[in-house]
């Protein structure tokens, strides 16, 4: 099985954001700003690519039965460990992303490839999906975060581009975030008819 073509896969042919359009909830809710988006999108990661690996140790060793709830034990475990390595050590990003931490344990995208890949395939490809899907993830989510910050604040991660006068307060709102990420996708679909 070809690394690069799995992480590939990720990132542009099955991105989580724009192609399969999964993981919505963190998606449009975290994304106010490009920093908010760029550390949900890590945070998410992290808890996938160990998550693939451990599910894909553990496989043959795993039940049918009880296959489900396993997947979720291991992967609530990894959110446990992210949650509090990031209120010990970056409590100021932990605080502005608050429930939506915990809330990767029921992330759809994280359960969808432990079902989908982790369980079918050795721990290498999975490591390697898990990071695809990851940076797909990340990039979707930092991109939709530097849009809403740019339109909305007139700043990206930060820096001031644009005086206030002409920044959309909509954009940081939750309609914002619908609308940005409709045309996110309607650009990425334009892309990749042309390409």
């Amino acid at each position: 099985m070809n690394y690069i073509s799995i992480i590939k896969n990720g990132i542009v042919k099955e991105n989580p954001t724009f192609v399969l359009m999964l993981g919505m909830c963190p998606t449009l809710a975290t994304t106010t700003s490009a920093m908010n988006g760029l550390s949900m999108g890590l945070a998410t990661m992290f808890v996938l690519i160990c998550s693939n690996v451990v599910i894909s140790l553990i496989k043959n060793l795993t039940p049918d039965m009880v296959r489900i709830p396993v997947f979720i034990v291991v992967i609530a475990s990894f959110v446990t460990i992210l949650q509090m390595v990031m209120q010990a050590y970056v409590p100021g990003i932990y605080a502005s992303l608050g429930l939506f931490i915990p809330l990767i344990v029921v992330n759809c995208i994280i359960l969808g490839r432990a079902e989908a890949f982790a369980a079918k395939n050795g721990a290498g490809a999975s490591l390697m999906d898990g990071i695809g899907i990851g940076l797909g993830f990340t990039f979707g989510l930092t991109l939709l975060g530097i849009c809403r910050e740019i339109l909305g604040a007139g700043s990206v991660f930060g820096f001031t581009l644009l005086p206030e006068t002409y920044n959309m307060l909509m954009f940081v709102l939750p309609p914002g975030a619908f609308i940005t990420l409709g045309f996110l996708v309607a650009i990425v679909n334009k892309v990749k008819k042309d390409a």
